[in-house]
């Protein structure tokens, strides 16, 4: 065999070379690229075909490529293939334990699991960073478990992340929706640094809480301390404590805000302030409001659906729901105990009926205790006591407040017509079970007068001094001058 000649042993080193370089270049550049590809997509097809990739070139046994395919499967929604994946690194860091615990929080909605995660990383001598507390606060904030989110808490002090914005906001948030308002503000007006975002949480809190005025409070000392603009959530929040003060006034400012800001085709904001002028009682504002969001969802839909019911607008609730299914919208349970109970209050009883009976057959919802209560309330209005009290004596209740609903109905109806019979069990059923003793006491006395029956009724009377049980006083608000008075 010939030895190569001093220029043919150059031509083979820098072929060789050339080889290398190509085979270098590939196990730099290649799989990068290949990262860049899927990083931001949600096409499945390109991620598998990625992840075949990366596994032929034998780059998966690299934290930083299998962390962007985890991130690719949980864009996905497949997150048993991204825990697979996780369970097959032999050095998963930070990035990787939070990324999969992000993943169970949205993708798969199971924050039981990421919860569970995280108890696992110091086992694994690996710690949290901002990003990786904030996700177990928000897991702890879906299901409202305080405790364990007191105990993250502590973490946070431990490993010095308390002035923190992303870290602080989320224990805002979690500590908000756990209903713990004092450990929220706590927390709020610790932090150094705050965003709209941490404003708005706190915000939130107070609102959903029923804690309304405190909400407006805050808003009005946002509004002073920053620059930053409120938004969507901010203000509907803000709108909806106006509504559970009864507050039109502010409601009306409110609306002047949400247009000053370009947020009245908002379909969140929309909502809240139909709802709002529903509750104030100004139900005309509230329809317009409704008919002037661009894009009417199940959830404004059904808000106002229940609002026309409540207002007496027993034809314009079933015209909504006619037009929702029409567009092809599925009611959902909440949707038909709106129109049942326009239904009820307008003496449509076979409309009613025709609704019940075929709920589960046209939409797939079961119908459970509270629509069978709408029903017999329907029934009973109309007279039909026999049959509201056939019914319910089918009913299973699950809890003493599911009774109180439906047997409180048929005490009011049995009252409206005169049966004593009926009355005088309903009125046991609730005086047995503690819930609306009073109201049980007072319509079974009235009962017995409207039947004639003095003795019985002063009876009635005698035993409510006796046991100690008082009508609570009805009251009313006013509200006069942006002030709301009892």
């Amino acid at each position: 065999m010939r030895k190569p000649t001093g220029q043919n042993l150059l031509k083979l080193n820098i072929s060789r070379l050339s080889q290398r370089r190509k085979l270098s270049t590939f196990h730099t550049d290649e799989p990068y690229k290949t990262i860049q590809q899927f990083q931001h997509s949600k096409d499945l097809n390109l991620v598998l075909y990625s992840h075949s990739k990366l596994l032929k070139s034998g780059f998966l046994t690299q934290t930083f490529p299998t962390n962007h395919l985890i991130n690719a499967y949980i864009r996905c929604h497949l997150i048993k293939n991204a825990h697979k994946l996780f369970d097959e690194m032999h050095e998963p860091n930070t990035i990787s334990w939070t990324s999969l615990m992000g993943g169970y929080n949205s993708a798969a909605k199971q924050p039981q699991i990421a919860l569970s995660l995280f108890a696992k990383m110091p086992k694994n001598t690996v710690f949290p960073n901002a990003f990786t507390l904030s996700t177990v606060i928000n897991a702890c904030s879906a299901i409202a478990d305080v405790k364990t989110g007191e105990i993250i808490h502590a973490y946070v002090e431990l490993y010095g992340y308390q002035r923190n914005l992303i870290v602080c906001t989320s224990l805002v948030d979690m500590y908000g929706k756990s209903n713990d308002l004092v450990s929220a503000r706590r927390v709020f007006d610790s932090m150094v640094e705050r965003n709209v975002v941490s404003w708005t949480s706190m915000i939130v809190g107070y609102a959903q809480s029923g804690q309304g005025y405190e909400a407006l409070m805050l808003f009005k000392e946002f509004n002073r301390v920053e620059d930053d603009y409120p938004n969507q959530y901010m203000l509907s929040s803000v709108v909806n404590a106006c509504a559970s003060l009864g507050r039109l006034v502010c409601g009306k400012v409110m609306h002047a805000v949400v247009v000053n800001r370009g947020h009245e085709s908002n379909e969140i904001v929309g909502t809240a302030l139909a709802d709002m002028y529903a509750k104030c009682g100004t139900f005309k504002s509230s329809l317009k409001v409704f008919r002037n969001m661009l894009n009417s969802s199940l959830i404004s839909y059904t808000s106002m659906i229940i609002s026309a019911a409540k207002h007496g607008h027993a034809e314009l609730s079933i015209q909504l729901f006619e037009e929702m299914i029409h567009k092809q919208i599925t009611p959902t349970d909440v949707t038909y105990l709106g129109v049942l109970y326009a239904c009820s209050h307008s003496g449509l009883v076979e409309r009613g009926l025709e609704l019940f009976n075929t709920m589960q057959e046209k939409d797939g919802v079961a119908p459970d205790v509270k629509h069978y209560t709408c029903v017999v309330d329907m029934l009973g209005r109309r007279g039909r006591l026999d049959e509201a009290y056939k019914l319910a004596k089918t009913i299973e209740l699950r809890n003493s407040n599911e009774g109180a609903m439906l047997w409180g109905s048929l005490l009011s109806a049995s009252r409206l017509h005169g049966r004593v019979d009926i009355a005088e069990e309903a009125s046991k059923w609730l005086v047995e079970a503690t819930e609306q003793v009073d109201s049980a006491y007072v319509s079974m006395s009235n009962v017995h007068v409207l039947a004639g029956n003095w003795d019985d009724a002063e009876s009635v009377r005698e035993e409510m001094k006796r046991v100690g049980v008082r009508k609570e006083h009805g009251c009313s608000w006013v509200e006069i001058k942006d002030s709301v008075y009892q």
